[in-house]
């Protein structure tokens, strides 16, 4: 009955007027940004970042719920439709969901892919609304030990989860911590790598890592194709629906792919792109027809987007009840919370309940809405497929340069931005991934300050990081996120030395 009491409280704030138009302005903007090709939800929120610092807290959040789960819609069109994921999460839509179009079942795809999103974004939320208040109490349990150990945690697990090499995972973490070392210590009061610089004493704001390794990265790693044209996609279509066999097919691949998208989402790195093909893959072991998937199967696209909807509201559950990432957008999204002066963690139920539930409520209300909006709108939408890059990318360039400026007014985050923005292209050129250095960058200064409490506190005895039942589990946790990666990629080098 309090979970109850609380949500009705939560919808009270996110159905106010203002409120709900900032969920379906967020919701579209998103829908638009996870279409476009290489944007994605973590560079949307990032553009919007200077624009909620007029908001309050809570206005803040919901309008990048909306952008977030919206983002999740979005990204399938242009995977149906041109063959071109919006971004990872919706790599996955283009395995059945193109051949649909293909075969002149565009409707059809369009459609399930909305209505699973929906079902697996409600399904999600419902888990949500009854976890994230247990998880907030149970971490109320955290000493300095184990908030330094679940950050360790939380950083080895996005690490190793790096796709075929861990080590370029953990360089990226070690990158990250590195940058939020820069300034003075905040104990000892020494400078630390300012070189000088008057402006680097209070250290690189996380948001401009943010904004210079998503926005700007993207826009640089684009220069070369800026005078190719846009693959024109199909803007005219007949009823957006799905007959009732294809119900039939999907409504069981949807409803087995939401909670298993839910826990996914909820592991820090392990991101939507894993949870929709995990859930892609699951349904054609599970297939009595494994063959038609590929060629159009409708309930190969159902899953994967119930799956990849269902992870970006699991990401949610570490960042409100433990102040942990669980993913690139919400990283983004507690950096923002972090400038409107709220603290992410267990005493965010407590101390803002309103900002907590008034955000779970808005997930609940932006499903719905974008549902709406995707359906009859999706011949209005997907025009925007038709955006010519040297259009679009100079707009991403000059948002980012205002954002940045918007959060510190220095013109040396100016140079900053540039460099961190060439940092993002050789990344992904060379396959290291980003997500373990943001999230290093945003966890690092608070890990720092948690380890040298617990040493302080126990008077310099590394015993008190083992000391308790709940650090003994995060340092397992920490050893098992190294050590199945390695097996697993042992395997399969054992497996590919067999069959060569």
């Amino acid at each position: 009955m309090d979970v109850l009491n609380s949500l009705m409280t939560g919808f009270g704030v996110a159905l106010q007027p203002y409120h709900l138009f900032l969920i379906t302005a967020g919701g579209i903007l998103g829908t638009i940004v996870g279409m476009l090709p290489g944007l994605g939800p973590a560079t949307g929120v990032a553009v919007l970042l200077p624009m909620t610092f007029a908001m309050g807290p809570t206005a803040a959040l919901i309008t990048m719920t909306g952008v977030y789960i919206g983002a999740m819609f979005g990204g399938s069109r242009s995977s149906i439709l041109i063959n071109t994921p919006g971004d990872g999460a919706a790599l996955a839509a283009t395995f059945d969901g193109y051949p649909m179009a293909m075969q002149g079942r565009a409707e059809s795809a369009l459609a399930i892919s909305a209505i699973a999103s929906l079902i697996g974004g409600t399904i999600a939320a419902i888990l949500m609304t009854l976890l994230a208040e247990p998880v907030a109490n149970f971490a109320l349990k955290f000493g300095p030990a184990e908030y330094f150990l679940l950050m360790v945690a939380a950083l080895s697990m996005t690490a190793s989860m790096s796709k075929n090499n861990m080590l370029k995972g953990f360089l990226s973490m070690v990158i990250g911590l590195a940058i939020a070392t820069i300034g003075i210590d905040a104990q000892s009061g020494v400078e630390r790598f300012t070189f000088g610089s008057l402006e680097l004493q209070t250290g690189v704001d996380f948001l401009v890592v943010i904004i210079g390794i998503y926005a700007m990265g993207e826009v640089f790693k684009s220069f070369r194709s800026l005078s190719e044209g846009t693959k024109k996609a199909q803007t005219k279509f007949k009823r957006i629906w799905i007959e009732g066999d294809d119900w039939k097919r999907s409504k069981w691949p949807i409803l087995r792919s939401a909670p298993l998208g839910f826990i996914i989402g909820a592991l820090p790195g392990a991101g939507g792109t894993m949870a929709s093909l995990m859930a892609y893959n699951n349904e054609k072991n599970l297939s009595k027809n494994p063959d038609e998937f590929g060629h159009g199967a409708i309930e190969g696209l159902a899953a994967p987007e119930s799956a990849n909807n269902a992870a970006s509201i699991g990401a949610m559950i570490p960042m409100l009840a433990l102040g942990v990432p669980g993913s690139g957008t919400t990283a983004v999204m507690m950096g923002a919370l972090l400038m409107l002066g709220i603290q992410p963690g267990p005493m965010l139920f407590t101390q803002h309940p309103e900002t907590a539930w008034g955000l779970i409520a808005s997930m609940f209300i932006a499903n719905i809405i974008l549902a709406i909006v995707n359906i009859p709108l999706a011949g209005v939408l997907v025009r925007v497929l038709a955006i010519p890059p040297k259009v679009l990318y100079p707009i991403v360039l000059g948002l980012a340069f205002i954002g940045c400026y918007a959060i510190g007014s220095s013109v040396i985050d100016f140079y900053i931005l540039t460099i961190l923005g060439v940092a993002g292209v050789v990344m992904k050129r060379t396959n290291i991934p980003t997500a373990p250095m943001i999230l290093a960058v945003i966890v690092g200064g608070t890990m720092e300050q948690s380890f040298r409490q617990a040493f302080k506190i126990s008077n310099q005895d590394f015993a008190i990081f083992s000391s308790s039942t709940v650090a003994q589990v995060l340092i397992a946790i920490t050893l098992l996120s190294i050590v199945l990666p390695i097996i697993g990629s042992l395997r399969k080098s054992k497996q590919a030395a067999k069959t060569a």
